[in-house]
């Protein structure tokens, strides 16, 4: 493949990344000599009080008066650094905005470079671990206190005389939303996956209005961002003492888990990191009940590189983060997910998530 002599930034989550920029209009060109922000009216104002001052900013709002402007800008900067070949993010661009970089990026060859910059973030600087760390407390406090309104719920709903309102998937759902807000969240890192009983065994299920019946197992998966960063976990909570079977499932996905956890390093693949857990899980017999990854990166992303999973064969690199997310799922009964995060170095990880695990 042929190098770009410059590269065309169109991820949202790579432009936060290389300039702090977080409007929902832009694009940067990266240069050899140079390093380019352009984004609109709307935000030049606040691009002007967050990017750092060796980016140059291009303020692109008279394309809306005259289509050429930007063609016209855009060519300029071309012919300035001599640009022949650029490199693109395929993976971000839609067909018709691929076209119209096209169309004003004229004798100019483009190239592939997704995956780029998502490699440079994979490697967490101190700060960014710092402000992951932070976002995960964040979310076990929420965490805490929806636990706590469920308990109190179980303990005035299920009794003979109680007349309490129904609580709903959509309900919790909605609370963890709000608490994440005044927690001091900037937002949820995605909608919360709220599932009681036969739901639980759907791996990312939509809550919707079922009511919380004694004896349902609720399994909750949540994030939250803070200042751009995200953070994720998977708790279950049981409403009655647990079944034989309940508690030997639950048993065995946290044996998995903690495995993995104990024997992920820097260096092997994510692949090997994904067997950790799978094989304990599929030797007990739940192979086609545990379908999807084991784990994935995260930062500015939820999901972001490396991957704990069959396919992802690359190996995992220090001061990468990454969740370790382990399920069996039993149709039409229940599923049980237990999901730390876990800070991955060369020796000892340091696990994330301080929410105890125990039933």
């Amino acid at each position: 493949m042929s190098k770009p002599d410059a590269k065309l930034i169109t991820n949202k989550s790579n432009i936060a990344y290389l300039s702090n920029f977080t409007g929902s209009a832009g694009f940067m060109l990266l240069t050899k000599k140079n390093n380019y922000l352009f984004t609109d009216f709307r935000y030049i104002e606040r691009a002007k009080s967050t990017i750092p001052a060796c980016i140059k900013l291009i303020n692109i709002t008279r394309v809306w008066r005259n289509p050429k402007a930007l063609a016209e800008t855009w060519q300029k900067i071309l012919k300035k650094h001599k640009i022949k070949i650029l490199g693109i993010e395929e993976s971000d661009l839609t067909v018709a905005r691929y076209k119209k970089f096209k169309k004003i990026s004229k004798k100019i060859k483009f190239v592939d470079i997704s995956g780029e910059i998502e490699k440079i973030r994979e490697i967490k600087t101190p700060k960014e671990i710092a402000l992951i760390i932070k976002s995960q407390r964040i979310n076990e406090r929420v965490f805490l206190a929806i636990k706590k309104i469920i308990q109190d719920y179980c303990q005035t709903a299920f009794s003979k005389s109680s007349s309490i309102e129904p609580l709903r998937e959509i309900d919790i759902a909605w609370m963890i939303k709000k608490l994440a807000h005044d927690f001091g969240a900037d937002d949820i890192s995605f909608d919360p996956i709220v599932s009681f009983g036969p739901h639980s065994a759907r791996p990312h299920h939509e809550p919707d209005a079922t009511k919380l019946k004694k004896g349902d197992i609720i399994m909750i998966d949540m994030g939250m961002k803070y200042k751009g960063y995200c953070s994720d976990m998977t708790r279950m909570i049981f409403t009655s003492k647990p079944t034989q079977k309940q508690t030997q499932i639950y048993d065995l996905v946290l044996k998995a888990q903690e495995n993995a956890i104990k024997k992920i390093k820097a260096g092997i693949s994510g692949k090997k990191a994904d067997a950790l857990s799978r094989d304990i899980i599929n030797k007990a017999g739940f192979k086609e009940q545990y379908g999807h990854a084991g784990g994935h990166g995260i930062g500015l992303d939820v999901h972001e590189i490396p991957s704990l999973a069959e396919t992802y064969k690359n190996p995992l690199k220090p001061n990468s983060i990454v969740t370790v997310e382990p399920g069996i799922y039993l149709e039409g009964e229940f599923g049980i997910r237990i999901e730390d995060m876990i800070l991955v170095t060369k020796q000892v990880n340091k696990n994330l998530t301080k929410i105890p695990k125990n039933m």
